[in-house]
């Protein structure tokens, strides 16, 4: 997937603590060309599936745990971006790359290791919430294992 540009579209989530009270993101045009989207609040991760990657949720089901890198994304252009894997302890673990744009803040290097979780949201509202891992990596895509795991 591109990496999407900036539109007019100003995005809203109204939060209740780790929760989306409401959100206009379902409506936007990130979301109809299909990107995701994660947010942070409450030491939780929220990321909201666009109605046309619904299907994916399936991949993501069978994860134990979540692990969300951070780092340059070298291949386009060394642009800072996230890096979001569900841990199924496969060979090929479902992931996303996301990229300035698909996510509202990156945390610190402080928040690295583990304490908080990740909820996956539809417009339905919360599909899945696993714990969530925080690690800094010299580029994505990473698609490497917790290390001990």
């Amino acid at each position: 997937m591109t990496t999407p540009h900036a539109t007019s579209d100003l995005l809203t989530i109204a939060n209740r603590g780790q929760a989306i009270a409401s959100t206009n993101y379902f409506d936007s045009r990130l979301a109809k060309a299909g990107y995701f989207f994660l947010s942070w609040n409450a030491g939780a991760g929220r990321l909201l599936v666009p109605d046309t990657q619904k299907p994916q949720l399936r991949d993501m089901k069978t994860a134990e745990y979540v692990v969300v890198s951070f780092g340059p994304w070298i291949e386009a252009g060394a642009i800072p971006a996230v890096e979001v894997l569900f841990e199924d302890h496969t060979d090929r673990p479902y992931s996303l790359i996301l990229s300035p744009g698909q996510y509202d803040r990156t945390l610190s290097e402080s928040d690295v290791g583990s304490g908080f979780h990740v909820a996956v949201w539809t417009r339905g509202g919360e599909k899945q919430r696993l714990p969530g891992r925080l690690r800094k990596v010299q580029q994505v895509p990473c698609l490497e294992p917790w290390p001990g795991n």
